[in-house]
């Protein structure tokens, strides 16, 4: 079974439409690529490599400001880089390019598998041709988890180990260390979520741990559990 060859992950798909960008040159005449297409195809993966830029950079700088603002409200130790005021530092602005970029991706690499030059080698050389992948022993999965403080709230850190096209969502349980041991939390299908629940009055421990699904069984181990002090 082949693994579809757009990754969800943005950033996994950033490097997908770099490596295109940078190896459709030695195979455009093979393939009937026209200028036309690996111009509009560079400004796409231009533009999206500078969003993702700006993101990583505005999310971390938000996770700098959150923080501050808490240690603004209630005071606390300050953290060696001090109070967060210089502003983030973006990259140079590339053009902007319309919404659809995957779309556009896909169509692109529709039309390059149908030319009769086209065959497995080069897709893999442009990243739009999956290597086959095997079918797990289903009852060895397991996921891996972490957990952190983000702002208010616990981001509970999931992936599907590289088997996400044989699983179909995430079961995460959560003990709150009221004595009740693991309760539900929530059936993800998108790696990492959020609890949403406030945090306690006085600091205590809540620890996760989660199991693959198959239609609506339960597959492979449980996670070995993670565990953080949440603040009062």
């Amino acid at each position: 079974m082949k693994s579809d060859y757009i990754p969800q992950n943005d950033d996994a798909f950033n490097v997908k439409l770099q490596l295109f960008k940078n190896a459709i040159g030695a195979y455009a005449a093979v393939i009937g690529a026209s200028t036309a297409q690996i111009t509009a195809q560079a400004a796409d993966a231009a533009y999206f490599e500078y969003i993702i830029l700006c993101a990583n950079i505005m999310s971390k700088s938000a996770l700098q400001w959150t923080g501050w603002k808490g240690l603004a409200r209630v005071g606390g130790a300050l953290p060696a880089s001090g109070a967060p005021v210089v502003p983030p530092n973006f990259p140079v602005p590339v053009p902007a390019v319309a919404p659809g970029i995957e779309a556009r991706f896909r169509a692109l690499a529709k039309l390059i598998k149908a030319n009769p030059g086209y065959n497995e080698g080069i897709g893999l050389a442009l990243g739009i041709e999956s290597a086959q992948q095997a079918v797990p022993d289903l009852t060895t999965v397991q996921p891996v988890l972490g957990a952190g403080i983000s702002g208010n709230h616990v981001r509970v850190k999931w992936g599907w180990g590289g088997y996400g096209a044989f699983l179909d969502l995430c079961e995460l349980q959560v003990d709150r260390g009221e004595g009740n041991g693991f309760g539900p939390l929530a059936f993800d299908l998108t790696p990492g979520y959020t609890d949403k629940q406030a945090f306690p009055a006085a600091p205590v421990v809540w620890t996760y741990r989660a199991i693959y699904h198959v239609g609506e069984s339960q597959v492979g181990l449980w996670s070995l559990p993670v565990s953080l002090t949440v603040p009062g």
